[in-house]
């Protein structure tokens, strides 16, 4: 008599036209006791109290059910499938505008609208590491990518190590001006013992009646920021991490989630390369596998800087989308809100060569202009490089700076053994030949590290820094130095000067004695250096004479502009428009000519925003394309100002 109730119930549900409200497609079914994802059709039948089970699970007639799992209702037929699209970038660095190096976000800015134009539920997540590597980020502090962030409606974003490269202040700061929530569950703060004021454990969104949960932490990486940075937080890993994720995940499961989204800053391996195969005990080191029991349905992560889509023995995803712009994660999930089951349907990275195809977004221009006084540093031409350099050029001409420049300060009074310490570049890790801007430099060494006078005892001199395995200890000593080297006593005192990053680091065992000027680091030293001409002499500037640049103005198609650009020197003679700096310039012979936008050397600032415009009387040196203006009018147009005298 079971079998043939049961097979009664079950035919009864194809009698069903609607489920009352047809237009109601809220996951209300699951939280009123329908089927959860642990559940089956299977479970059910073979139950002592399958008709009466069944029968409480499609009673209601303005619920949806879906005994069969389908991902259509078994009484209506309506679709009970909601699609999410998860988008997620990891390793942003700051990488922000268009270089010759990297692209930048304004066509990823248009690849993330048209996602949600096609669907309304797309979820934008950042996991980490989001500001610190480019010029127009680092001059901001982060801001301008915040900025964007907001722009765009990222949902959140985990915090990163090098988000603590300016220190809490500054995150704080940006924390004020987002729109969306920093996520951290396990950034603790040392002396209250609870999390950090700036972040938060996990945050919800809620579209179309579905509630998606995410949560955010940051890995094992507190030894990769700088102590004097970090001083006030500690960061929860191992078991305690996992203990507050799933504590975290449960509260969010009661609280109706239907669907839980990981973001740590932390991932597989510590090399560049994708691995071809996972084992639940490789994920240990900064995932415990016992969370995809159910505690998270994906995973996205970072720090790695690797690319690759990975499943674990659990069937959870985990996603990594390289780092510095390279590419971005994508899944796309199936959530069933009549049963409350999910399904994982996509996993996939997207290349940039991807969002690189699609058309510029204004805002990236709106907040280059909105922050164009902060940035107006990076466009200082500093030199010329005569040949290509890697960088472990530069790390080794740093550390011959740190120590050159501390002799020069506190040679009188210590015997300095050398300069140098842990040092890295970042991308595009190497640089080229030709002008070389600050902000070139800013990519290269983004790093805030202070100059520091360190003492130290000789078995640690010897030890961590001449006897070094670690391959990114740079150093440089002279003849004093050199010495040194072959006759440590090891309980003697010796002095060296390095930087913040490195003077922190507590194995190194060294003590502060003194710091040099502020706001001086690695970056500004080799800047003064080529300046003085040390990685070569400026190309030699060839002058265009003011008649021949209207020679070849008059001998262009009517609104023609030239790709090259022409050295002109002239006094400005008549300032016709303050706001883009157009001017008549005049040589000593009197020949005019005008400048159609007067601009700093980096292109990017306009006259009305330089902080000393050249004026009537100025000698200005100037460089820019020729234009034939409608057929009647030569001009120099958009000129960068390369001085003014």
């Amino acid at each position: 008599m079971k079998k043939i109730a049961v097979a009664l119930l079950l035919s009864m549900v194809t009698l069903f036209s609607a489920c009352g409200d047809a237009e109601n497609t809220d996951k209300s079914s699951k939280d009123s006791g329908s089927l959860s994802t642990s559940s089956s059709a299977l479970d059910l039948l073979s139950s002592e109290d399958s008709s009466s089970s069944l029968d409480s699970s499609i009673a209601g007639d303005t619920e949806h059910v879906d005994v069969n799992d389908d991902g259509a209702c078994d009484k209506c037929s309506e679709s009970v499938l909601t699609t999410f699209d998860f988008y997620a970038i990891n390793d942003l660095h700051g990488k922000f505008a268009d270089t010759a190096n990297q692209p930048g976000v304004d066509e990823l800015t248009t690849y993330f609208s048209q996602a949600r134009l096609e669907n309304e539920n797309t979820i934008i997540v950042a996991s980490g590491d989001m500001w610190q590597g480019s010029a127009e980020s680092n001059l901001t502090q982060g801001k301008i990518v915040t900025d964007w962030m907001g722009e765009v409606g990222f949902a959140a974003m985990t915090l990163g190590n090098h988000e603590y490269d300016w220190g809490e202040d500054y995150i704080e700061a940006n924390a004020e001006i987002a729109k969306f929530p920093f996520l951290a569950i396990n950034v603790y703060d040392k002396e209250t013992n609870t999390l950090a004021a700036y972040c938060q454990p996990s945050t919800v969104i809620e579209q179309n009646g579905v509630k998606i949960g995410l949560i955010g932490a940051i890995g094992d990486c507190y030894s990769s920021i700088s102590g004097d940075k970090s001083g006030g937080v500690y960061f929860k890993t191992g078991s305690d991490l996992t203990k507050l994720v799933k504590e975290e995940s449960e509260r969010l499961r009661a609280d109706g989630a239907d669907f839980i989204l990981y973001s740590i800053h932390d991932g597989y391996g510590n090399s560049y390369s994708a691995p071809s195969t996972i084992s639940d005990g490789s994920l240990r080191s900064y995932y415990d596998i016992a969370l995809s029991d159910g505690y998270v349905d994906i995973v996205f992560e970072a720090h790695s800087h690797q690319s690759y889509v990975l499943r674990d023995s659990k069937g959870v995803y985990h996603l990594q989308g390289g780092g510095d712009n390279d590419g971005i994660s994508h899944a796309t999930a199936n959530i069933n809100f009549a049963n409350g089951n999910v399904e994982v349907t996509t996993a996939e990275l997207v290349a940039s060569s991807e969002y690189a195809a699609f058309e510029a977004s204004p805002v990236v221009d709106e907040l280059m202009e909105k922050y164009a006084e902060d940035i107006a540093l990076a466009g200082r031409v500093l030199g010329y490089n005569e040949k290509f350099r890697y960088g472990s050029e530069l790390l080794s001409l740093s550390a011959q700076l740190y120590y050159e420049k501390g002799v020069e300060r506190w040679g009188d009074d210590y015997d300095i053994v050398l300069g140098g310490g842990f040092m890295s570049v970042r991308s595009p890790y190497d640089l080229g030949v030709g002008e070389v801007l600050y902000g070139d430099l800013q990519m290269l060494l983004p790093f805030d590290n202070q100059l520091v006078l360190c003492s130290i005892s000789g078995e640690k001199l010897r030890s961590q820094f001449f006897e070094t395995p670690n391959s990114r200890y740079y150093i440089a000593y002279g003849e004093y130095g050199n010495w040194v080297k072959n006759n440590i006593d090891p309980n003697a005192t010796y002095y060296l000067v390095t930087d913040t990053y490195s003077s922190t680091y507590a194995p190194n065992g060294l003590t502060e004695i003194a710091r040099y000027d502020e706001n001086v680091y690695a970056r500004d030293l080799i800047a003064e250096y080529i300046e003085n001409g040390g990685f070569g002499q400026p190309e030699n500037i060839v002058l265009t004479s003011i008649p021949k640049i209207l020679e070849i103005g008059a001998g262009l198609d009517a609104n023609y502009t030239t790709t090259e650009e022409y050295f002109v020197k002239g006094k400005i003679i008549s300032v016709e428009n303050t706001t883009y700096g157009n001017v008549t310039i005049e040589d000593e012979a009197g020949n005019r000519l005008y400048i159609y936008g007067l601009y700093d050397q980096s292109g990017m600032v306009r006259y009305d925003g330089l902080s000393d415009p050249p004026m009537v009387g100025d000698t200005v040196l100037l460089k820019g394309p020729i234009q034939n203006f409608g057929g009647y009018k030569v001009e120099i147009y958009h000129a960068r100002i390369y001085s003014k005298e």
